[in-house]
């Protein structure tokens, strides 16, 4: 129970510390975030859990394929802002569109006979 507080506790402090890093500096921030830290956090504690690299290199290789489609969010969400949209419903709506994107990715590739 200890070793999942302490991931849970690293994760979190993390995020708080990009979150609070943002509202000094958005440039800093966004390229804290543009680090893919929560997909390195989830490999790192694959391999210790697992001892194994194995999962975490299927992990790496499946987010290959899902970057493209998260990018949606990144489009959409600022566009919506500009229009005069409000915060929360443009976050809803690029959310909404990412998954569909990550949906329609996963179908295509699938397809190819590629499957994640």
């Amino acid at each position: 129970m200890t070793y999942y507080i302490t991931k849970l506790i690293i994760t979190t402090i993390l995020i708080v510390l990009i979150s609070e890093i943002s509202k000094r500096s958005s440039l800093v921030g966004a390229l804290l975030a543009a680090i893919p830290l929560v997909s390195i956090l989830a490999m790192t504690w694959m391999y210790v859990d697992t001892d194994s690299s194995t999962s975490a290199v299927e992990f790496s290789n499946r987010i290959i394929w899902l970057i493209a489609p998260s990018m949606t969010l990144f489009i959409i969400f600022p566009i919506l802002i500009k229009k005069g949209v409000g915060f929360y419903p443009s976050m809803g709506v690029a959310i909404i569109a990412t998954v569909t994107a990550y949906y329609l990715m996963i179908l295509m590739l699938g397809k190819f006979g590629i499957k994640l």
